[in-house]
């Protein structure tokens, strides 16, 4: 045999040298405690032979040493994982107490332990057993067995103890990252819990009934704590029972359901309620003592937490939460879900204080419903004050066009209420949900009444800042309601007429079309046939908004309304102005009724505010001044001056009311030096939009004259 040079290795040495390399390794790249020994016993079979290696580690609460790690091909009845042995009358625990390799060569006669005799019939031979010692301390010890006698030498236990020594280092590395790892579990489980009593706080906010309430906190309290159902029971004194008012979870039941009660002295919810504390049931086959347990128990649920719902140290309720698995629900969990408990027990007093508002809403909402029905069968529209036949009349034509979409032209003399009639149509129609657009065109200049009604975009003119919308646009699927229409410029006119036959339009400065569905109203105080033949109004647009003539009668053709109306608008001033006017004098209202009101109602109110700022006792009173009466002479008439007295135009008796309405317009003229704008203007004396007094002025044909006595 040719000699070894000096300090080379045998391949034995070198197999070994490689195992522990290998075995090196796999403690860098394994962190599991099962993956690093299988590992390790891997690489041990390359190097030494064995049928059994176990690893045992030592439980310090139980004072055992325990089989972690068992990789065998032979039977065994007894040598199995969990195997506990004592650290002080076995073999394993002679290694592990002197912390000394024990070797046995052939335990036919060498057995000293119970555990070796069964070793030996499981036909095991010979052993090598080493301690695992970290920082001088055993924390367990590793064993290789065979079936073979006298297999390990003296170089075999030396190598088997340089393994034991990585493991052992391995093994408290591993305890640390196992322990840090717990640590950063509980430390998740609490910051999930936490972010889910948050989100169930989020949930009370904003859930104000105990179905939303409970299904947002059976979602939250589903990653933190596992449970196939969840219930909330709410106390009733009157039965002395808990009865389900919430039921949810993706395992359904039989015999529980919302509205079911139970007996306060025979459930786990009464248990909880009565004692204020949670109750945990690990296997309700072994622990059911209620009749509510039992019957989960026969629907498959072996886990049970309920915790007491608790306001201001009074029980109201019961939180369960229901799991199929065995010993689902630990303390902690219960600790955890009586801090759910506790919030949800201070939303079911907000819950039922809003039930209480929302029934309280909901029975105001019926009465006011009741009440306007009531308005409407005493008074047949809203605002609409008479039962004169005149007024009837008109309000009949109103219910026949209100459920159409027919164009409607309004007549009436100015102040006989005229956009109230249209209002009436719209509300009425199928429209009301959408605007009624009103506009006056005969207070809009010439110039801008075209970008009024249809809009503008920017720079169509000087000073269009900005895209502007109109009328038409703002109510589209709604109405609109031009109020004096006649009033309109002849060039507004086409285009007015384009929109009721097309219902499309272009706005200013645009060559963009836009479609609108629009309802039209009109509302007039002249004659337009006039004004057709005279060329003023287009005949083809007249056309077009006289589908369904609407004329409303002046008041001079209600009287009998005349009293109803003055005890309206008196209620209205007398509580404007904090007064309590309860009556008016035969006399006074026998005025009233007799004047023919060249003005309508919108001079009567006038009259009647008037007339109620100067009242000074529970008694209307007229002064001379503020409404005509007959002269001394009982042929004349006298025309009262709104403003300031003065003389005044008198007409023959028996004139025509055309003459006497023409002598008060006249006369206000005089008084304001023939001024027709502004707040000292005829047109604000009068009551009248400016263009209306200069149209009624060419039709009673009353002109300044251009020579004036001095």
């Amino acid at each position: 045999m040719v000699p070894r040079p000096p300090g080379e290795e045998t391949p034995a040495e070198t197999d070994r040298h490689r195992t522990l390399l290998e075995i090196n390794n796999a403690l860098i790249a394994n962190l599991t405690r099962e993956a690093l020994f299988h590992a390790i016993a891997r690489a041990l079979r390359q190097v030494v032979p064995f049928e059994r290696t176990a690893i045992f580690l030592h439980d310090a609460e139980k004072d055992v040493l325990k089989l972690f790690i068992l990789e065998s091909s032979l039977p065994s009845s007894y040598f199995t994982v969990g195997l506990e042995m004592d650290p002080w009358e076995s073999h394993v625990g002679l290694v592990f107490q002197r912390q000394q390799p024990v070797v046995r060569g052939d335990l036919r006669a060498e057995r000293l332990y119970p555990a070796e005799d069964w070793a030996y019939e499981d036909g095991v031979r010979s052993y090598v057993i080493v301690p695992l010692i970290a920082r001088g301390r055993s924390i367990g010890t590793l064993a290789v067995a065979s079936t073979t006698p006298h297999r390990y030498a003296e170089p075999d236990v030396r190598f088997l103890q340089e393994v034991a020594n990585q493991v052992a280092l391995a093994v408290e590395n591993m305890k640390a990252y196992e322990e840090l790892t717990d640590l950063s579990r509980r430390s998740a489980l609490t910051a999930e819990r936490y972010r889910t009593l948050l989100e169930i706080n989020n949930a009370i906010i904003s859930n104000l009934t105990q179905e939303a309430l409970l299904h947002t906190v059976c979602q939250a309290l589903g990653r933190p704590v596992a449970f196939d159902r969840v219930a909330l029971a709410l106390y009733e004194p009157a039965g002395d029972l808990l009865r389900l008012v919430a039921f949810e979870g993706p395992f359904r039941s039989e015999h529980f359901k919302v509205g079911d009660a139970f007996a306060r002295a025979d459930s786990h919810f009464g248990w909880a309620f009565d004692r204020q504390r949670p109750l945990v049931r690990g296997d309700l086959e072994v622990e059911a003592e209620f009749s509510s347990e039992r019957q989960a128990a026969q629907e498959g649920i072996r886990s049970i937490c309920a915790v007491p719902l608790i306001v201001r140290g009074e029980s109201i309720g019961a939180l369960n939460l229901a799991s199929r698995a065995r010993h689902r629900y630990s303390e902690v969990d219960a600790a955890f879900l009586q801090e759910v408990a506790n919030q949800v027990a201070l939303a079911v007093g907000n819950m039922k204080a809003y039930e209480e508002i929302a029934a309280l809403k909901a029975r105001l909402e019926r009465e006011n419903t009741y009440l306007q029905e009531e308005i409407r069968r005493e008074h047949n529209f809203i605002e609409m004050v008479g039962n004169s036949p005149a007024l009837l009349a008109a309000l009949r034509k109103v219910e026949q066009v209100a459920a159409t979409d027919s164009t409607v032209l309004i007549s009436g003399e100015t102040g006989t209420g005229k956009e109230l009639i249209a209002r009436a149509i719209h509300s009425r129609g199928a429209r009301k949900e959408r605007p009624l657009v009103k506009v006056n065109c005969g207070a809009i200049s010439a110039g801008l009444v075209e970008s009024e009604l249809f809009g503008h975009v920017k720079g169509a003119f000087t000073g269009a800042l900005e895209r502007r919308v109109g009328r038409f646009e703002l109510a589209d699927r709604g109405t609109i309601f031009l109020d004096e229409v006649g009033e309109l410029p002849a060039e507004t006119q086409v285009k007015l007429l384009r929109v009721l036959q097309e219902q499309e339009f272009e706005p200013v400065g645009s060559s963009r079309t836009a479609r609108v569905d629009v309802r039209v109203i009109a509302a007039t105080n002249r004659n337009l046939q006039e004004a057709v033949q005279a060329g003023r109004f287009r005949a083809d647009l007249f056309y077009r908004l006289n589908v369904f003539p609407l004329a409303v009668p002046a008041l001079r053709e209600r009287r009998p309304d005349i009293p109803l109306l003055v005890m309206f608008f008196l209620g209205q001033f007398g509580k404007k102005f904090g007064k309590r006017i309860e009556t008016v004098p035969p006399e006074t209202m026998d005025r009233l009724v007799a004047y023919s009101w060249p003005g309508n109602i919108r001079e009567l109110q006038n009259v009647i505010e008037r007339a109620a700022v100067l009242c000074g006792g529970p008694m209307l009173e007229l002064d001379h001044d503020l409404l005509p009466v007959p002269d001394a002479a009982g042929g004349q008439s006298r025309v009262p001056a709104p403003a300031t007295p003065g003389p005044v135009e008198s007409s023959p008796g028996g004139a025509t009311l055309e003459a006497v309405e023409r002598a008060h317009v006249l006369a206000t003229l005089e008084r304001t030096g023939w001024l027709i704008e502004g707040p000292r203007g005829a047109a604000k004396v009068l009551g009248l939009h400016p263009n209306t007094l200069r149209s009624r002025m060419e039709k009673l044909g009353i002109k300044r004259s251009t020579h004036r006595a001095s």
